[in-house]
Order: C-alpha cells, then structure tokens, then sequence
C-alpha cells in the first residue's frame, strides 16, 4: 500500500480567507452561492477551484456548491477564475478562464464547466466538510453525516470488499481533527449494498465506522504486543474456514518507516471482538510469497484461488486460510525457466520448441510484471510480442507504466477490465488509466486515460464491482487524493489525504476502440 507517514506534517487541512468564511457558523451571514455544475450532465462538480483577483480561494463541495461571504467583496461585481482537474471553464475575449459575478447576499449564481475526463468525478467519500457549502446554504445533503463522521480529517488507501452481507471499508494512516497526530493501525467501516437500503452509489455513500469511545475512529489492528511501527493491511480476502465459515484476512505490515518493514505476515479478522489479530508472520526477506494489492478471485478447474497483483496479477495462492498462512502455497505467472530466480543481468527465460517464451503458473520461481519485463525487452532477453503487460497509451503509443490498480471480469465489455494509476506520468501519481483484455493475465495491450489530475497526486485507485450498473456499463472507482509526492506545495483544503469517487460509462466512444 502506498501510503506516507507525514508524522509531523500530519495537520488538519487549513482554510484559506474564503474557506473560513464559508466555514463560519450557518445563519450568521446570508452566503453568495455559486454552484459549478456538469456542461452534459448537469450534476454538480466537486473540487472545482473558484479564486478571486486577489488569491482568495473556494472550493466546491461534493454536491458542487460553493458558500461564498468576503468582507468587502460582497454586493459588487466580484471576478472568480474557475478551474479544476480534468475539467476546462471557457476563455475570456483576454484568454481568462472565469467569470464576474455580482455577490448578492443570499444570491445565487450556476456555471457550466466543460468535461476533460472520460470518468465523471461524483463525491469526496472521506474527510470533514464533505457537504459543508451545501449545508451553509440550506441544501439537505444526502448522507447521514455531511460534514464530519467519526471525526475523520483524512484517510489512506481504500480497500472494499464484500463481507458477510455488508460492504466493509478500510483505510490506512487516519487523521483526526484534535491533533496532527491521528492513528496509524488501519482504519474501518461498514456500509449497505444498495439494493439492501445503501444509497445509490451515484448519490454517496453512508459510512458507519468502527469508532473508538471518544467517538473517533479506532485502531483496527492494535497489535498491542508491537508498539513501535505504523500497521498497514492490504490484499484482502474472504475465505472458508471449516466449520467457522466465512472469514476475512490480509497481510499485515508493520513499517518502521515509508520504506522500512518491522514485520509482516497475514491477519484474520476477529467477528466478536471486530478487530484483525496476527495469524502468521512471513519472513521479511520474502520478496513476493504474500497477499497483495487488490485480490482477483479465479477458479483454475474445481479448485478456487486468488491472485495478488503487484501491480499485474503474477502471484496466487489458493482460497483457503490454512494454505495463505504457507508462503509455500504461493505460485507465480512468469516466463522464467522453472525453479529460477530473476536477475536482470543473467535471466533464464523458458522457451518452448518454436522459441516463444513459455508463460505458466510455476512453483519456487520467481514472477515477472511489467517492470521485469522491460528489463528482458531491453536486454533482448525477450521480444516485445512475447510480453504480457505492457501497456501503451492507444493515442501515442507511449508506454503506461502501472503503479497500482483494480482488475475485474466486466460483463458489459465482455473483458478484464482495469482502472490503474500511472507512475511518472503527466502528473506523478495523478493519471488513471483504462484498459481490458481477455484474461486478467493479459496480453494488456493499448489503455486509455480516463481521469487527470494537474500536478496533484491520485493514488491506488480501486473499481467497487459491487456498485456496478446496468449490466457493468456503469462501473464506480475511487482512489486518494492527495498532495503527497506531487511537487505541489498546495494543499487543497478538505479535500487533501481523503477518497474521491468517479464514475465511468464503459459505453463512451473513446474507449470503443479498445482492443
């Protein structure tokens, strides 16, 4: 899990001028209220940036709205230049992307902003003043906790899944709004399936936390007997468990730092006590025998699996409790000859009769993703046809390199599908790509990106199969927004460190030409 620590840096998101002002108490000044809203679709755009001739900055809420009251800019004719990721206001007769506005006290005023992306940006799911701007105006929002839950500042990484008939969220490092510090042992909630009483997920999402008794959201994996260390969970996964049934697990990480591992090893998640306790520690020096990223559950004949991608699924293990506590049980996706080890310089590639290269779940050897694979192209170890996942943009032919990313069977496309983040991209770790292909083993061919970000950060995106609609031509992902890595000294305000949601129409032309 990508993650940074920022122990120190921790601070709740600071307002700007304006950003205070619409934070003030509701009722005590008549607010100016400018929503931006979809030029198609007509819905409200979330994180739109609306900036003042003298730097004074709003941002819209989750419902699109922005609450404006600046001493000595109301009631006059006030210039706000508009912009936002992934989305372009039209230029002025002098090249200004914005508008003037006459701020009336309790007046409104609704912009058309014109759509980039191919994904629709909805909602921010985590985070404080979620429909703050809304609520200050008088609009009843649509969750149960609009503006703060569990008293959550910021959030980490998602990981979603479905369990014992409800949706469970967790996230990493947590913010709180009391102090810099939050906590930093996964964080937890649960929701409805929407056909069960959840909202549409085109609507939000009503979060119920696992809270602590001070009302804040608690420790998921206190691990009490190892004090020192940030814990992180990732590859999560349901699994039978005899006569216990059904159970949750993931492995664990105890990191000393961003790059530095105390322990790990896998977790199982305690039904009466609602917490993950410790099952099993790997050995640190294990590079790849582990659960991983967001899990792909398969079948290979009668027997059922999961596979890890890393960030293309080259590892599996079975579905079985027992087996995943066994770094024997793993078995990687690779090219290499049997029984060998990867070495860039000295790689061993298995090749059959007519010289192509042999790909195989293969047992005590070692996996090879697209980073390995550009080292044997590059080497001449093996030939570019030979490759499984090298993805490139389908406009340019420019390579898209993974960082992470969601693969699902989508039954709407009749493919795998994928919604990943591009590492060194446009922005670093702001740019979300789309791809399919037949297997979730590829070959992964040409992608197209579906959401941008300008100089800002949009890491480990997840696609919520369970949200999927009219037959998966309507799928919804989220990942975190966050400054984190960008290069950009500005922290948007409320929104930094927490989960942004977007929907995609699998149906847009862009992507029809896909292979």
């Amino acid at each position: 899990m990508l993650t940074a620590t920022r122990l120190t840096a921790r601070l709740a998101p600071t307002a700007l001028a304006c950003l205070a002002a619409c934070t003030a108490a509701a009722g005590a000044v008549p607010y100016f209220g400018i929503r931006v809203i979809d030029g198609d679709t007509g819905r409200g755009v979330p994180l739109v940036e609306l900036e003042t001739v003298n730097a004074i900055r709003c941002y819209t809420d989750s419902a699109g709205w922005a609450a404006f009251h600046e001493p000595g800019l109301m009631n006059r004719r006030v210039f706000f230049f508009v912009k936002s990721h992934g989305y372009e206001f039209p230029k002025d007769g002098f090249g200004m992307r914005g508008v003037a506005l006459e701020t009336r006290e309790g007046g409104r005023a609704e912009l058309k902003i014109k759509r980039i992306n191919i994904a629709e940006r909805l909602y921010r799911i985590t985070g404080a003043g979620i429909y703050a701007d809304s609520v200050l105006l008088g609009h009843k929002p649509p969750t149960r906790q609009p503006v703060l839950n569990a008293e959550v500042l910021g959030q980490d990484s998602v990981q979603s899944m479905l369990y014992r008939g409800r949706i469970f969220w967790f996230w990493g490092d947590t913010a709180r709004a009391r102090y810099p510090l939050g906590h930093f042992r996964m964080s937890g909630a649960t929701s409805e399936l929407p056909a069960q009483g959840g909202l549409d997920p085109a609507v939000g999402v009503d979060l119920t936390y696992f809270a602590g008794d001070e009302g804040f959201s608690r420790p998921m994996m206190p691990m009490p007997e190892a004090t020192e260390g940030m814990l992180w969970l990732s590859g999560f996964v349901t699994v039978p468990d005899g006569a216990r049934g059904q159970r949750l697990a993931a492995r664990y990480a105890r990191m000393k730092s961003l790059g530095e591992m105390l322990e790990h090893g896998l977790a199982v998640f305690n039904d009466e006590k609602l917490i993950f306790q410790k099952a099993a520690e790997f050995d640190l020096k294990e590079p790849w025998r582990f659960p991983e990223g967001h899990p792909i559950p398969m079948k290979d004949g009668p027997a059922d699996f999961y596979l890890f991608p890393r960030p293309f699924p080259v590892v599996r293990a079975p579905a079985d409790l027992a087996r995943l506590k066994d770094p024997a049980a793993y078995v990687a996706f690779t090219c290499l000859a049997p029984a060998s080890r990867y070495d860039k310089s000295a790689a061993q590639v298995d090749r059959g009769p007519d010289g192509r290269a042999v790909w195989a779940w293969k047992p005590d050897t070692d996996p090879v993703g697209q980073q390995q694979e550009r080292e044997l192209i590059k080497a001449g170890k093996l030939r570019p046809d030979d490759a499984r996942f090298q993805l490139i943009d389908a406009d340019t032919g420019k390579p898209v390199v993974l960082h992470g990313g969601s693969f699902c069977w989508n039954a709407y496309r009749k493919k795998w599908i994928l919604i990943g983040v591009e590492i060194g991209g446009t922005s670093f770790l702001g740019e979300v790509w789309f791809a399919q292909a037949d297997s979730p083993l590829g070959p992964w061919r040409k992608a197209r990106k579906v959401v941008t970000h300008d100089q800002y950060t949009f890491y480990n995106p997840k696609h919520h199969p369970f949200f999927d609609q009219d037959g998966g031509r309507i799928i919804y992902f989220e990942g975190t927004y966050a400054n984190t890595f960008s290069g950009n000294p500005v922290r948007t305000p409320r929104y930094d460190y927490n989960q942004v949601m977007y929907r995609l129409d699998l149906s847009d032309p862009r992507l029809a030409d896909l292979p």
